[in-house]
């Protein structure tokens, strides 16, 4: 009977240690959108002082890194999960890390944005831009929702998303060059505009990482290397089972 107990205390502890890295995970991606978020309105209205916060405030990810990857690892060290819970920790290991790049990306849109403030603004207030931006927020968000969720169909949906974000910023990358061709006045700022939107696409895929670990850690299928509609077919495959 003792034992019975001590393994349902134990099993207590080890559900409320992952529990609480996923909630801590949840939390760090809530940090690295808001500073998406903040890293975009800098650029867009011209605010340097906002843009070299959002720079200095990378740190805040790195420690959230850190600690998140130490606890990790003490829980595979003392508690050897195995099956889907040995999956929920690889998937938080490997989403905490595209994280990190999120804000590493977040932070040079900041640094570029209170660069961006000090020379004039064009007349559309980089309307492509932000609407690019806009775009990848969102992917962020809903890739850290279907992670909440454990919802790959939500996920897969997600990382579909990423295709308009390549498009966007190729054509924000064409329009940038344009402009340097037509005046060598704009090749300053439109290089910190390719930049920036170089950044906002990394960030993107960053988001579609985080929405394959979520088909990982549900299906334990890895999809990196195949595409969205092979995923999608093999998925509903293993469902039919």
């Amino acid at each position: 009977m003792e034992t019975a107990d001590l393994s349902q205390h134990i099993s207590r502890r080890f559900n409320e240690d992952l529990e609480r890295v996923r909630t801590q995970m949840l939390e760090m991606g809530g940090f690295v959108e808001q500073q998406l978020a903040r890293a975009i309105l800098a650029l867009v209205e011209g605010d340097s002082l906002m843009g070299e916060q959002v720079a200095r405030d990378d740190l805040k990810v790195n420690t959230m890194e850190l600690s998140l990857d130490e606890e990790c690892s003490r829980i595979l060290a003392t508690r050897a999960p195995a099956a889907g819970d040995l999956r929920l920790i690889v998937a938080i290991i490997k989403g905490i890390t595209d994280l990190e790049r999120m804000g590493d990306e977040c932070e040079k849109i900041g640094y570029l944005a209170a660069r961006l403030a000090t020379q004039e603004r064009p007349a559309d207030k980089y309307r492509e831009v932000k609407h690019l931006g806009r775009i990848v927020q969102e992917m962020v968000r809903d890739s850290l929702d279907a992670f909440a969720r454990m919802d790959p169909e939500a996920a897969l949906r997600v990382a579909r998303r990423d295709s308009l974000v390549d498009e966007e910023y190729e054509a924000i990358q064409r329009q940038s060059i344009t402009f340097m061709m037509e005046d060598p006045r704009q090749i300053r700022r439109a290089l910190d505009v390719m930049w920036a939107v170089r950044a906002l696409e990394r960030i993107g895929d960053h988001a579609k990482n985080i929405c394959e670990y979520v088909v990982y850690m549900v299906h334990g299928k890895d999809i990196r290397h195949v595409s969205l509609d092979e995923a999608e077919i093999s998925l509903g495959k293993s469902g039919a089972a």
